[in-house]
């Protein structure tokens, strides 16, 4: 009898494999979703309410030995850092006179002290504000503005952008400090010599006592289509919901997480970081992804889960090959935006890495997960609970107006398998948004309002997918004046706001143009120069790599008379995007910048052809 039960049971999973293909990772999926459902909403039941930071405590009760950060030749356990974090916190609360609900802004680097820091912070019930280290000048002062902080906490080898927009600072009454010894400019203190002198003693809870699941645990910034990055609000209930990801994707304690993106990225600081801590797991933070590097550094810490997005996953599949290719110990890849000619190459020659490419948003209220493993998807919505828990929905949009198309109800209308849509998610208590901060007006344009019915309210995603025929989700592309260059994404207006203020340029219309071989969208600007002016190469080259990080400089620049706009005068782009940079087809003057003779350089057919073989690298 037990024979053919087992027989019979054996059977009746072969045949849900071969009608459901995926009945299995469909399976292991909605058991780590229900885990993680489950928890969370114990966390934030719990009274008091146990954070982020309270499930670090516990690792280092439970493991205080354990390897929680390996930073260059250097090992830090969860002990070591809980002390580092207590000797960080005391040092805030005498020197800076921090409270419960202050914000610290942070500009620093990858390496142990941005997350030690944070843990500081969070022990003493303060929120912070991770500011891009490329960021300089005007962009810097805004992003600093918007969250509200009262300090700010830079590297030493940032020192330099911070004395540039110093008055400013001081203007506003901020307290600066530097992680060094000793500061020489007025305006600034130094901190780790206090540091230093502060005792490892453990922070008191009942400073954060207050702290609730509603409460900021972290700003973390986007670029959107104002010109300006915009601080998202990372509330302590989005915090848990982001560091479980992994978890769902099945990182495990024992796991290293090789963490190469910018901890001020979402990807890299709540899902490499915080979701290392969900875990009680150890991280690997690099200073910068290093492709020639990477695989080496897997090899040196046995490195088992990595983070990619797109771009670093391509880099990795153009180093030479080597003979060591597939020795390493990596079993699984969180990440987005593989392409998937490269996820078949990477597989192909690294061996069989787990590749979990999801899809989400800093600010987001919906993330998919491609836990089927099909190439080039984010999600399949086969039989899994995403669409009734999490209501979304795809939409025909109009690219023109670049608005929603609503029927003669004003009703929003849903796209038909294989036609490409908005995507769409419904603001919910389960799923909220938590918006902008102190930017009410940019908050609401993110809201469309009677979707489907009368008062609901959903989150416009700015991005477009269709579903294919098994319900599998594509990412397609993102409307806006936004595009993604380098893992970043580039605000259209920014750029075209640091372009105009030479008094050589009049106008500047910033795109991105498609590039073969590279992921996103490079940077391409059209401009009209003043009268009795004419083009300056050097200066040009001179001042945007002053004002803008290494992702946000055109690559490109075309010039001409006048630009073409609509009658609202709204500059036009389509056109200027499907002409793209080939000189053989554009009469008008066109540049690249070219970093070796640090200058724009006339962009000729023969520079041309060595973009597309790859000679010439932007």
């Amino acid at each position: 009898m037990m024979f053919w039960f087992i027989v019979s049971a054996i059977l009746l999973l072969f045949a849900l494999r071969l009608r459901f293909p995926y009945f299995i990772a469909e399976a292991k999926y909605m058991c780590r979703i229900a885990r993680s459902i489950y928890r969370t909403t114990k966390y934030l039941k719990s009274k008091p309410f146990y954070s982020l930071v309270d499930r670090f405590l516990d690792s280092v009760q439970k493991n205080p030995h354990r390897a929680f950060i390996r930073f260059q030749d250097e090992t830090y356990s969860y002990a070591q850092s809980d002390k580092q974090s207590n000797k960080i916190a005391r040092s805030l609360l005498k020197h800076a006179d921090l409270h419960e609900g202050d914000t610290v802004a942070l500009l620093l680097g990858n390496e142990p002290m941005f997350l030690w820091i944070w843990l500081a912070l969070a022990k003493i019930g303060c929120s912070a504000a991770l500011l891009n280290h490329n960021i300089r000048s005007k962009s810097l002062v805004h992003c600093f503005t918007c969250c509200g902080a009262t300090v700010l906490i830079a590297g030493a080898e940032l020192q330099d952008s911070v004395e540039e927009v110093l008055p400013a600072l001081r203007e506003q009454g901020i307290s600066v400090y530097i992680l060094t010894d000793h500061v020489t400019a007025e305006g600034m203190e130094s901190l780790t010599d206090k540091i230093a002198q502060a005792s490892d003693e453990p922070i008191p809870a009942d400073l954060r006592a207050n702290i609730t699941f509603s409460s900021p645990a972290v700003y973390i910034y986007t670029s959107g289509t104002t010109g300006l990055p915009k601080a998202a609000v990372i509330a302590q209930r989005r915090l848990w919901a982001m560091s479980f990801f992994p978890s769902v994707c099945g990182l495990k304690s024992d796991d290293v997480v090789y963490i190469c993106l910018p901890l001020y990225h979402s990807a890299g600081f709540t899902l490499g970081f915080g979701g290392a801590i969900e875990r009680g797991a150890t991280v690997v933070v690099k200073s910068k992804f290093s492709s020639s590097q990477f695989w080496d550094d897997c090899r040196k810490y046995n490195v088992t889960v990595i983070q990619y997005i797109g771009e670093t996953m391509r880099y990795l599949c153009n180093t030479p090959k080597r003979v060591s290719d597939q020795v390493h110990n990596v079993r699984m890849a969180i990440g987005n935006g593989i392409r998937p000619e490269v996820w078949r190459t990477f597989i192909s020659r690294f061996g069989n890495v787990d590749i979990k490419e999801f899809y989400g948003s800093t600010e987001g209220t919906l993330g998919f997960l491609n836990y089927a493993g099909k190439i080039g998807a984010v999600v399949n919505v086969v039989v899994t609970l995403l669409p009734k828990t999490y209501p979304y929905a795809l939409v025909k949009f109009d690219q023109e107006q670049e608005e929603p198309v609503r029927n003669a109800e004003g009703f929003c209308i849903e796209v038909v398998k294989g036609e490409t849509g908005l995507l769409v998610a419904k603001i919910t208590q389960k799923a909220q948004f938590g918006g902008y901060a102190r930017d009410p007006k940019q908050t609401e344009k993110k809201k469309l309002y009677n979707v489907f019915e009368k008062g609901d309210v959903y989150f416009n995603s700015g991005d477009l997918f269709r579903t294919d025929h098994e319900n599998f989700i594509y990412f397609q592309d993102r409307v806006g004046d936004t595009f993604r260059w380098k893992g970043e994404n580039v605000s259209t207006n920014e750029v075209s706001d640091i372009l105009t203020m030479p008094t050589s340029i009049e106008e500047a219309n910033v795109y991105g143009v498609t590039v073969q071989g590279y992921e996103g969208r490079t940077g391409m600007a059209t401009i009209t120069l003043k009268k009795d002016h004419q083009f300056e190469p050097d200066a040009i080259f001179s001042h945007v790599t002053t004002y803008l990080p290494s992702y946000a400089r055109p690559r490109f620049i075309r010039i001409q008379d006048c630009l073409a706009v609509t009658c609202t005068f709204k500059q036009l782009k389509g056109k200027l995007v499907e002409e793209g940079f080939n000189p053989a087809v554009i009469t008008d003057p066109l540049f690249v910048l070219h970093e070796t003779v640090k200058s724009y350089r006339p962009l000729t057919r023969d520079t041309y052809q060595s973009i597309l073989d790859g000679h010439f690298r932007l």
